[in-house]
């Protein structure tokens, strides 16, 4: 591998001019929007993670959309990164020019193999071999590169052919700018595959983009691949694309079902779904921070043995002070720690405020995050505080640091409609602060514990159903209560203390990390026993 200052200049810009650069390092950690640009429970894990091993040294891959949203960091780079640069998928640089070719029909042709193998279960174990061989096909200039996509006439009869076998939307037009703007961030990561820094090992925390460069990374360079989910890309993404409104569906009122979604939608869906399988398939490792995301993860094509649960941990020496800070009674103030986004449901717990300052006056909430992820839904929140006559009962604060605000909460709130294992949720228990948090990934966990001497522990908080602000709001006034707010807050810290120590997290992470980055170079894709594999449907 090269350094990648060539492939950096020609394909992305970057908010800052004086990135560190490097032609090594240890690990090499891809980040699709989060760390150092984004806040968040993953970037300030990533951060923890780099942190915590100051015997490494890290090259970071930051892929984003398109640089004007990324305007500055927000985290300072740990000593121990000497390396980071930034690609932007949907910062589309000009096309290649347009020159009539015929195309390659044998490369069509594998193309079309590798697509039918990752549907096919039967043909799964054989998928990553065949990537591995259309690696030369990718690059620029290949019989698979982007201008043979776009302007061959091999590439434009298998769009034709595959419209009229498969798609049931009326519009070939919407057809094939969808399959186009699809592919295209594909050819992007083909391209930073092949400029990289030389790493012992690969890492990437999420599937999707970041995923899918990871195989590419490890099918060409035969160094090994390490995944570690916090939430599942593929279920959050799903989310994403439900709730979205450009994707069309253009089918007549009478040709549509509702119990389908329309054609582009599930499209969409497939192929992130696809993103997810050739990561797995190409990974040595593949961590989930609880067990019902480890399951999940097999589900959706995992190789069983390969999956491990790695739970947050926090750091509890520098949290439990702030234990100290607090006042003597319970403060009457309801916090949510998050993005203004719609996966946080912030409205929820707006909603939920009407009923709790009608029964207790005196309370207030807070909404400590970052607005400028999705402004306009910030603004309907804003709005919605406004339409309920809450401007002086609901206060956004923007980012803050949490060594300051936590001594000031009374409860942490959570009404998200999918987390995973929140770090918010730990970090609150290790300060002294019980939640209130929806019914989502390990939440209850969290709050109840599992069976056996966990739960034994007692519930650091409670636990409602999504989308519910009247039992957010009941489940909120009852915690607020001294007697239920003590004994919540002693089984917290007992449960952090005991389950939860950044010392448990990166002693995990340590015998990953050393044995990784000590294995010799990796001659052929990962091979899964048959049983291993279950795809749905």
């Amino acid at each position: 591998m090269t350094t990648a200052n060539t492939t950096i200049n020609a394909t992305a810009t970057s908010p800052s001019p004086t990135l560190p650069r490097a032609a090594a390092a240890d690990i090499g950690l891809l980040l699709e929007g989060t760390f150092p640009y984004v806040s968040g429970g993953v970037s300030s894990w990533v951060n923890q993670i780099i942190r915590a091993f100051p015997q490494y040294t890290f090259a970071l891959c930051f892929l984003g959309s398109r640089p004007q949203d990324y305007p500055k960091m927000s985290y300072a780079l740990p000593d121990n990164v000497v390396h980071l640069e930034n690609h932007y998928l949907y910062d589309f640089a000009a096309p290649p020019l347009v020159k009539k070719q015929p195309g390659d029909p044998s490369a069509f042709m594998r193309s079309a193999q590798l697509h039918e193998s990752l549907r096919n279960p039967a043909m799964r174990k054989a998928a990553g071999q065949m990537l591995k061989d259309m690696l030369d096909d990718l690059r620029p200039g290949g019989a698979l590169g982007e201008d043979a996509f776009l302007y061959s006439k091999e590439a434009w009869t298998y769009l034709t052919d595959q419209y009229r076998q498969f798609c049931t939307d009326p519009s070939f037009v919407d057809y094939f700018w969808t399959v186009r703007i699809m592919h295209k961030p594909l050819w992007q990561l083909a391209r930073i595959a092949e400029g990289l820094p030389q790493v012992k090992m690969f890492h990437t925390v999420s599937t999707g983009y970041a995923g899918f460069l990871g195989a590419l990374l490890r099918y060409r360079h035969a160094r090994p691949l390490l995944v570690s989910e916090h939430g599942i890309y593929t279920k959050e993404r799903k989310i994403d694309l439900f709730q979205s409104e450009w994707i069309r569906d253009n089918r007549s009122i009478f040709e549509r079902d509702v119990s389908q979604i329309g054609y582009f939608r599930d499209l969409w869906v497939r192929f992130f779904e696809t993103l997810g399988h050739v990561c797995y398939d190409a990974a040595e490792d593949i961590v989930a921070l609880y067990e019902g995301n480890r399951r999940r993860q097999i589900i959706d094509g995992a190789p069983e043995a390969r999956t491990a649960n790695i739970p947050n941990g926090v750091n509890l020496p520098r949290l439990k002070s702030l234990r100290d800070r607090r006042a003597a009674t319970v403060p009457k103030t309801l916090c949510l720690i998050g993005r203004v986004v719609p996966i946080k449901d912030i409205k929820t717990f707006i909603r939920a405020m009407l009923t709790v300052v009608r029964r207790m006056p005196e309370a207030e909430a807070w909404i400590a995050g970052p607005e400028d992820e999705d402004e306009s839904y910030a603004n309907e929140c804003r709005a919605l505080v406004d339409s309920l006559g809450l401007q002086d009962k609901v206060k956004f604060l923007g980012f803050q640091k949490i060594d300051e605000l936590l001594p000031k909460c009374g409860v942490l709130v959570l009404s998200s409609i999918s987390e995973a294992l929140p770090l918010v949720v730990l970090e609150g228990f290790a300060a002294g602060v019980p939640s209130v948090t929806t019914d989502v990934g390990s939440c209850r966990q969290l709050i109840y514990g599992l069976e056996g001497e966990d739960a034994a522990l007692g519930a650091a908080g409670r636990v409602v159903q999504i989308a519910d602000p009247r039992a957010l709001a009941e489940a909120a006034l009852e915690l607020l209560d001294d007697t239920h707010w003590h004994a919540a807050q002693q089984a917290g810290i007992a449960r952090v203390e005991r389950y939860y120590t950044q010392e448990q997290m990166v002693g995990a992470y340590r015998e990953l990390y050393a044995r990784l980055t000590t294995q010799p170079d990796l001659v052929d894709p990962p091979s899964w026993p048959a049983d291993a594999v279950h795809l749905p449907h």
